[in-house]
């Protein structure tokens, strides 16, 4: 019987995949993702499901949209008793890891992964609530503010450099302790950065391997406030933009950075594929990476995520197994939610297990292997974080793309035609049948006065919670990673012998 392939699961936390060279950027130089891309099945337009953190990685772990398991926004508990990929692979005999990243709200921060070698990086509590009765133009210290891209530029160190490399670290050591385990069982591990995520401060070595010259400029400039749409007028004040002014020469020192922290990333990502191939299993190995959502960098003067335009919430997306696929681009709508039952496809050779709870995901399997047969080409996201009074919603079918909110403007855009979405075309006559079809959808989808209320209601509970909670003695959820240190090298005469033992030392080398 073929052994079980293995699974590693490069995250990436608010990486626009526009500036990678596989998806059309021309120059941020990351040779290790390069060489993935060129190998590997390249998904062009892959969506996140919401464009915030918490609430993208909840929808990739269960395969379900936010609203389903009633995550709806950056501060809402992920329950337990949600079953996850974590917890189907860990049935399916898989040795499962997360190392980095993963935003769990809540007291359980493992969610089916049997190993977690890192803390997280962000507040595992309420602390984040969005409360819609402040208003969608109020702004509080712990939104983003331009001081990140004012800030921009090269910086010795930095609390998201100094996490990734723990979670490089951390990532290749369980590699190895996999490895000589010696178990024979196949291994998921979720190798999740929070790079490129601002601030945007780049390691001196790599801030000098770019200059200012080289650096592209937005391909849409700043839009007037009073031009853009309705949630990107919000988005001018929960960005802070009304209280900093930003010139062209920040904007250029911001994209700098960014595209010099991703090769300083990129060489992390060498460092685990390196990994992988001093333990052997590269050949055994598929390769997955994605991000949670991107960032707008500067389009259209607008920064971070929280849109639903092409920069904020399309994802990289791609596969590298070359036993399995052969390099390929696909240009059919795929979102994280489909990974989890790709996921368990792979690790079941071919099959699926029985689902005990329903997802809302389709396995990429055919698709990545050129059937696009049965594929429904359509990618859901919504949004009713910060900068919102409503939930707002997304249909991207085929090459159009249809934004709703009760009370905003519908907004509509061919994709195709119209690759920067500069014209809105919702209420025009050539599109009237597609804009009804596509209203129709999102009513199929969503309730939105019932979605409005559950938001509602679920905002006032942390709101209290995180208030109460904040008295007396608190109690974190946050991961606490142990590991026993004083089991580690050498701490006696049996560990001595092992040094000199043939077999062992052949094994390890």
């Amino acid at each position: 019987m073929a052994k079980k392939p293995n699974i590693l699961y490069l995250m990436m936390d608010q990486l626009a995949p526009q500036v990678l060279k596989p998806y059309g950027g021309g120059v941020c130089r990351t040779p290790n993702i390069e060489r993935l891309a060129g190998e590997g099945v390249v998904f062009e337009n892959a969506y996140c499901n919401y464009p915030i953190c918490a609430p993208a990685r909840f929808s990739l772990m269960s395969g379900r949209m936010p609203s389903k398991i009633g995550s709806y926004d950056n501060a809402n508990e992920f329950p337990s008793e949600i079953p996850t990929f974590a917890h189907y692979l860990r049935d399916m005999d898989y040795h499962t890891c997360l190392s980095g990243k993963m935003h769990f709200i809540g007291a359980d921060q493992l969610h089916g992964f049997e190993d977690r070698v890192t803390t997280d990086v962000y507040p595992s509590d309420f602390s984040w609530v969005t409360d819609w009765s402040l208003g969608a133009t109020y702004w509080v210290p712990w939104y983003h503010s331009m001081r990140a891209v004012l800030d921009a530029g090269p910086w010795r160190r930095s609390v998201n450099t100094n996490y990734d490399e723990e979670v490089t670290v951390e990532a290749c050591r369980w590699l190895h302790d996999h490895a000589d385990r010696g178990d024979g069982k196949p291994f998921f591990l979720a190798t999740s950065f929070i790079s490129p995520h601002d601030p945007y401060l780049a390691p001196p070595s790599h801030w000098d391997q770019y200059s200012d010259d080289e650096i592209d400029d937005p391909r849409v400039g700043d839009i007037p406030l009073e031009e853009r749409d309705a949630h990107s007028r919000r988005l001018y004040y929960t960005t802070g933009r009304h209280m900093d002014e930003v010139g062209p020469a920040d904007v250029r020192r911001a994209r700098r950075a960014y595209y010099a922290v991703m090769s300083w990333l990129d060489d992390r990502v060498g460092r685990v594929l390196d990994t992988l191939e001093a333990i052997g299993e590269k050949d055994n190995t598929i390769i997955v990476l994605a991000a949670d959502h991107g960032d707008m960098l500067g389009e259209r003067g607008m920064w971070f995520k929280m849109s639903f335009h092409e920069w904020s919430v399309r994802v990289p997306m791609i596969v590298h197994a070359p036993g399995m696929y052969q390099p390929r681009r696909l240009k059919e709508n795929v979102s994280l939610l489909d990974l989890f039952p790709t996921f368990l496809e792979w690790a079941g050779d071919g099959t699926m297990p029985e689902l005990v709870s329903q997802i809302d995901g389709n396995s990429m399997t055919g698709l990545a292997g050129g059937s696009t047969q049965g594929w429904p080409d359509v990618a859901y996201s919504e949004y009713c974080g910060e900068g919102s009074e409503f939930p707002l919603m997304m249909v991207k079918r085929g090459r159009w793309k249809y934004l709703y909110g009760e009370e905003d403007p519908p907004v509509l855009f061919d994709l195709e035609a119209d690759p920067d979405e500069l014209t809105n075309l919702a209420g025009t006559d050539a599109v009237k049948e597609i804009e009804a079809e596509l209203l129709a959808e999102v009513l199929r989808q969503w309730d939105p006065k019932a979605f409005r209320e559950k938001v509602l209601e679920s905002q006032q509970r942390r709101l209290f919670l995180h208030k109460a909670l904040a008295k007396g003695k608190r109690a974190a959820w946050d991961w606490n990673p142990g590991r026993d240190a004083s089991r580690e090298y050498v701490r006696d005469e049996a560990d001595i012998q092992g040094i000199y033992d043939t077999e062992w030392s052949d094994q390890k080398r």
